[in-house]
């Protein structure tokens, strides 16, 4: 029967091993109260005609009822006040907003 003890070679090796992996596990992940919230004047939020209210867009191919919350783009937690956005990446934009990009979740 083979000798259950570590021997010291083993145990760094596994302690090389563990040691890079708690890492990520302690990592918190990036949560969207972490993510600044989009300004309006941002130039990209500019281009694409951002919004934080969605019922104050004065956008041509705004259609009433859609916001950041029921695009297909928007990403976190359902009921968030501001969730991140995949078309502005390490930003999170209102809920209630809307921008040109708006795509209908499917």
């Amino acid at each position: 029967m083979r000798d259950r003890h570590l021997s010291r070679r083993s145990f760094l090796r596994n302690l090389a091993i563990a040691a890079p992996a708690s890492s990520l596990i302690v990592a918190a992940p990036s949560l969207a109260q972490d993510l600044p919230p989009l300004a309006t004047d941002d130039p990209q939020a500019a281009a694409l005609m951002y919004v934080e209210d969605a019922s104050a867009s004065t956008a041509p191919n705004f259609k009433p009822g859609s916001n950041c919350a029921n695009c297909a783009l928007i990403q976190g937690n359902d009921g968030d006040a501001y969730r991140p956005c995949a078309i502005f990446p390490g930003k999170s934009v209102a809920s209630a907003g809307w921008c040109s990009a708006w795509a209908a979740k499917p």
